[in-house]
This record gives C-alpha cells, sequence and structure tokens, in this order.
C-alpha cells in the first residue's frame, strides 16, 4: 500500500556544523546513485540488488558455514570500501586479536538485529549513545577530552561527550535525508520484485528476458525451468510458476518465531522479503544514503575525537548477544560476542548490517559512511570549539 515518506523535510533543518546556504535541501551531495537502464550505472544497479540476495543466503542455519568475527577477520576498512582484513594485533595489548567462530547465519541474524533499531527502539542515534555510555563507563574517572590533559569529572564529560554526539548525529540526519529526499532512491525489496518480475537480463536468447531483469547466477538466480521444477528438483514447490525468476533466499518470519526459523529456500523474486518483522518490511522513506551508515560514523568520529583514540579502550569493544534472544526468528544457537577494534569498525558493521537485513544495497551503505565521517569531523570541530570556550 501506499505510504508517506516520513521526514521529507530533514534536509531543509539547520544544523550543527553543517554548511549553511542548503537552499535546496541538500547540505551534502553524495553524488547519484546507481539507476537502472542508465548507460554508466545500470550493472552497478543490479549488482547491488543480487549483492542483498546473496547475503540473504547467508541466513540459513543450516549450512553449517563457520566464520570468525573477531577484530582479527573483521574490520579495519578504508573508509567508503568493504576491503578491510582486520587487524593484525591489539596496539593497547601487542598481542593478536583472539579469534572468535561461530556460526555464519548465527553471525548474520544478529548484524541483522543488534542494528536495526527500527520503530519502539532506541533509534541508531539513541545506540550510538548507549555505545559512549559503555565507553564512558570503562574509561571513567581517566576521562580525559580528546584523550590528553587532566582528567575531567563525569558531568563535565558527558556534557561536552552529548553535545558532539548528538551534534554530530543530528547533522548526519539532516545530510542523509537530505540526500534521500533529493534522490528518493528505491529500496532492495522494489528493486528485486521489479526486475524479478521482469524476468532475467542476462541472456537475450534464454526464456524470460528484459533488459531491466534481474542478472542470472546459477544457485542463486534462476528462471524456474519444466526440468529444474520437476519432482525432486531444487523448484519443485514452483512447478506452477515456470518461465518466471526465483531466487534462493531467507523465506521469511515463521509462524512461531520462539521455536521456528525461516531457512533459506527458492522463492519468486516477486515474493523477496528482508530479514525483518511482516510489521516492518521496509521503511517508509527513500534508502539513499543510509540513515544507519551516516548515523554510525558520525558517531565514530566523535568517540574517537573526544577519546583520543579510534580504538575503543584496552583495544577492544564487546556486545554479548545470547543465545535464543533473537526476535525476528529462533536463534542464535549460541551465544554471539560482537566485537570492534575501533569506533569505525563498529560504524561499518552497522551500516553492512542493512544489506543482511535487506534494507539497503551497498551504494547506500558506502556512501552513507563517506557522509557521516565529514559529518563526524565537523562536529568534533565545532563541539572542541564550545568544550574549549573558544564559542
Amino acid at each position: 500500500r501506499d505510504r508517506e515518506f516520513i521526514g521529507p523535510h530533514w534536509g531543509h533543518v539547520e544544523g550543527f556544523a553543517l554548511p549553511t546556504g542548503a537552499e535546496d535541501g541538500l547540505p551534502m551531495d553524495p553524488g547519484a546513485p546507481p539507476l537502472l537502464g542508465d548507460a554508466e550505472s545500470d550493472r552497478a544497479f543490479k549488482t547491488d540488488a543480487v549483492e542483498v540476495v546473496r547475503l540473504s543466503t547467508t541466513l540459513d542455519p543450516s549450512d553449517g558455514v563457520v566464520v570468525d568475527i573477531s577484530p582479527a577477520a573483521q574490520g579495519a576498512n578504508p573508509l567508503g570500501t568493504y576491503d578491510g582484513t582486520g587487524h593484525d594485533v591489539n596496539p593497547v595489548t601487542g598481542q593478536p586479536y583472539e579469534p572468535q567462530r561461530v556460526p555464519r547465519a548465527d553471525f548474520a541474524r544478529v548484524l541483522a538485529e543488534f542494528w536495526a533499531d527500527g520503530p519502539s527502539s532506541e533509534t541508531p542515534p539513541g545506540h550510538w549513545n548507549t555505545i559512549a555510555n559503555e565507553v564512558s563507563d570503562r574509561l571513567d574517572p581517566d576521562l580525559r577530552i580528546g584523550g590528553t590533559g587532566e582528567p575531567v569529572d563525569r558531568l563535565h564529560w558527558d556534557v561536552a561527550m552529548y553535545l558532539a554526539l548528538n551534534g554530530a548525529t543530528h547533522d548526519a540526519a539532516i545530510a542523509a535525508w537530505g540526500a534521500k529526499g533529493h534522490y528518493d532512491y528505491v529500496r532492495p525489496i522494489s528493486m528485486i520484485r521489479h526486475m524479478g518480475g521482469l524476468g532475467q537480463s542476462s541472456d537475450p536468447e534464454a526464456p524470460a528476458y528484459h533488459s531491466d531483469g534481474l542478472p542470472l547466477e546459477p544457485g542463486l538466480v534462476e528462471v524456474v525451468t519444466p526440468t529444474s521444477s520437476s519432482p525432486g528438483q531444487r523448484h519443485e514447490h514452483l512447478a506452477a510458476h515456470v518461465g518466471e525468476v526465483a531466487v534462493l533466499s531467507w523465506t521469511g518470519v515463521p509462524d512461531d518465531p520462539e521455536s521456528g526459523m525461516g531457512g533459506v529456500d527458492w522463492v519468486l523474486a516477486v515474493d523477496w522479503v528482508p530479514y525483518q518483522m511482516p510489521t516492518f518490511v521496509t521503511p517508509s522513506f527513500a534508502a539513499y544514503v543510509s540513515g544507519h551508515s551516516a548515523f554510525s560514523r558520525a558517531a565514530a568520529e566523535v568517540l574517537a575525537g573526544i577519546t583520543g583514540s579510534p580504538y575503543f579502550p584496552d583495544g577492544l569493544g564487546e556486545w554479548r548477544v545470547p543465545a535464543g534472544s533473537l526476535e525476528f526468528e529462533a536463534g542464535p544457537s549460541v551465544d554471539v560476542v560482537l566485537q570492534w577494534a575501533t569506533y569505525a569498525d563498529a560504524a561499518d558493521q552497522a551500516g553492512i548490517s542493512r544489506l543482511y537485513g535487506g534494507i539497503h544495497v551497498r551504494s547506500d551503505d558506502l556512501r552513507g559512511r563517506i557522509l557521516g565521517e565529514a559529518c563526524g569531523a565537523a562536529a568534533w570541530a565545532m563541539a572542541s570549539r564550545y568544550i574549549g570556550g573558544e564559542v
């Protein structure tokens, strides 16, 4: 059904440290996102959508895949990329980070739910206030603004931190929603369903061809055929849909989320759903850029600035997600301890979690990170002037 765009005016809101003069409601322009049918970016649009489908296949607890989710293997991404391969050593202890191996599906589902911050939650800015409070508790009483000088009392620290942190996330909201309103970009659910409904765009000589269709990828995006849907074959349950495009993906919230799991199976592309509750399938505002990515990277810049280090205290931030605590379906099967070496690592994880959850594509996330980093750096510089008494 039709829904109203939430917060379309936010690009015109006055910022904390944002550039002035944004009469067009676009105070920071991340550049145009990839577009379907565009000569220069059509391929990127399609690739982005297929990547979300591929990540959805990692939500299968029965696949037996185990991954290392410690800072030894995760994080250290150059800004605006997924190129990080983790950290060699903890710079505080001088020792390598201990591996933490967990089922991949548990990790993927925990990421999507831990960072979701949807309706009736603390929201992404609130989530980063919670992380900031945890950091402050660990540093107290050695609270030094910028990591230097004499320690300040907790009230002084909290006032300074909340000013900078929430000034940064405020600006990230304005900048991100300015881009959302300007570019009015589509969500993965619409991308995948629209292109899949048109057909496949890989082979003009094969069935269901359409230039704007989903690219085929064996084992992930396929056209249902009489052979593939015959008894005992992978598309057997889709036998009534020969000639249509199917994707291997999460199948949806089970009837009993406390004990059941949706799992991964072949579904029609036109029926694809993200890893979300059916009461909140996808946000009611445009996708580009990702608010989660912008909020999170802005907050990470401030925390690095006020603590004087890009690293969490003792070189390690952690958050334990107990076994059996997921809400969308049963799981995780084991306790999953999310770990981050740096604030930026945590922010980047918040951003990519939205791909696992099926809410954003790569372009939304990576451009959002870049925008958020700029907001955070400017907000910390502005807040520093207030903290230091210059303003």
